[in-house]
């Protein structure tokens, strides 16, 4: 399948209708933004993995791919598909088990030469401190009704509860919380898993990274972000935990029957869907927001435990370190939003798995602070490696309904990282190189091995050579705790 890519552009390919010969057919082409590099480490079967989201009923336009796509539930990770509000589908398996799972950058005034002296101390604390791990779970307690309440309205319970200021939402992607959360279409297990682990890192990629901010690539808009070279920063990555995840289980059986009872033809049963008019999809739109908004709790109670930390090693206020949040991204959803679509407004279901969000200058849906510079994107290396602060841009809006990609994107499994690495030996090469790592067993460390991903750098030049999302700062680790 991947033979077939065209170049249409710089750092942009497509496979055109007809490069499926198996039924469904291909109702719209694929494309994929990536550079050469990035087209030849691309996996054949992530490139018809996306060619099959292109077979589904009222797509628009084309699919996406990024440049970190890889090989995914259903559709692969790193792509973007988005769908007519009245003919389209909604689809559980297009949002992934992690609803929600995102990047929150947390600014500090401290220099590297101040904080450098205290970063063991530092790290060790922060895994103390924000309970990490597969199963792990929080000294919070949720009650019943609490949880309502996270569910309806993320992270604004979390910071009526004391984890942080009002300030805070207002660098939120929806504010923390996205209207129109139902809790009666949440199920009774997957409130029982998410009461005990809000405030949690949880497993697999999620991760809690110490940077250091090291260059600048566009410094008005660095100085917008109020982004300084030199100066510290925390990079938080995780998701809705189990809670999310049992929605998405919850719901793939729902849909499974929706297929069959509206005759869709899926060419993956992974894409289980419903049409976006009928119960069944907007009663899982109204689930997965409930998901997204604990998410959005999650990372804000964390963030509380990250700016307490600093306090207790530096022996000031984070205000005084100025711990401002600059923004918090959201990487697996569905978006009900506005788009130009041959030139007329069309209300779309966006779904973005693996992919940020990149809404460009003077959108509403901007934050003030931002809104001359554009939407600040976040993408994080793998382990080890730099993490880079985008702007949205209005050639987003354009070509990838104002997305661009989320991380560097795997390149190898799990499964053969962990055979082709040995975590103490990542640690310790990571260590001779002035980068700590903290993590729960050997074995997530090697199954995050730098190794095992992209490099970010040519995934990164993809994005903005193809002008979708623009270089404003990069930063290196200091130090990672893993869950």
């Amino acid at each position: 399948m991947k033979e077939k890519l065209k170049k249409i552009g710089k750092n942009r390919w497509e496979l055109p209708m007809g490069s499926r010969k198996t039924e469904p057919k291909m109702r719209v082409p694929a494309r994929l933004i990536g550079t050469k590099k990035i087209v030849d480490w691309a996996e054949d079967t992530a490139i018809e993995q996306l060619t099959n989201v292109t077979t589904l009923p009222g797509i628009v336009r084309y699919a996406v791919g990024m440049p970190d796509i890889h090989w995914g539930y259903g559709l692969p990770m790193g792509a973007v598909s988005a769908f007519d509000e009245e003919e389209g589908i909604i689809s559980a398996g297009m949002t992934g088990f992690d609803i929600n799972c995102g990047i929150r950058l947390i600014k500090t005034n401290l220099p590297y030469t101040e904080a450098a002296p205290k970063m063991r101390e530092l790290i060790n604390g922060l895994f103390r401190n924000v309970p990490s791990g597969v199963g792990s779970k929080s000294k919070l307690r949720l009650t019943p009704g609490q949880l309502e309440d996270v569910m309806t309205r993320g992270a604004g319970w979390a910071v009526e509860s004391g984890f942080g200021g009002k300030d805070d939402l207002e660098h939120l992607e929806e504010g923390g919380a996205m209207a129109g959360a139902d809790p009666s279409k949440v199920s009774n297990d997957a409130k029982r898993r998410g009461m005990p682990q809000a405030g949690t890192l949880g497993g697999g990629n999620h991760f809690l990274e110490v940077q250091r901010i090291d260059s600048l690539f566009d410094q008005k808009t660095a100085d917008a972000y109020g982004l300084r070279e030199g100066e510290i920063a925390v990079m938080l990555h995780c998701g809705s935990r189990g809670f999310g995840h049992q929605i998405a289980t919850d719901y793939l059986r729902i849909l499974d029957k929706a297929v069959k009872k509206y005759g869709i033809n899926l060419p993956d049963r992974q894409l289980v869907c419903a049409p976006a008019t009928s119960t069944e999809g907007q009663d899982y739109f109204a689930a997965m927001k409930a998901g997204v908004n604990y998410a959005f709790a999650n990372r804000q109670v964390m963030t509380h435990k990250i700016r307490e930390t600093f306090e207790s090693v530096f022996k000031k206020s984070w205000q005084d370190m100025g711990m401002e949040i600059l923004y918090d991204v959201c990487h697996n959803i569905c978006k009900y939003e506005e788009h130009t679509v041959d030139g007329e407004a069309r209300n779309l279901y966006v779904h973005r798995k693996g992919a940020t969000r990149a809404f460009p200058p003077g959108h509403r849906d901007v934050p003030k602070a931002y809104r001359a510079v554009g939407q600040p994107v976040l993408i994080a290396g793998s382990m080890g490696t730099a993490s880079y602060v985008l702007a949205g841009t209005e050639q987003a809006m354009i070509e990838t309904f104002g997305s661009t990609c989320h991380g560097a994107g795997r390149c190898m499994s799990r499964k053969k990282a962990i055979k082709s690495y040995r975590g103490d030996e990542i640690k310790q090469a990571l260590e001779r190189e002035g980068k700590f790592v903290i993590a729960t067993s050997p074995k997530v460390i090697a199954e995050e091995a730098p190794g095992a991903y992209k490099d970010v750098d040519e995934v990164i030049e993809s994005v903005h050579g193809a002008g979708i999302s623009l270089k404003v700062a990069r930063m290196v680790p200091l130090a990672v705790a893993k869950g």
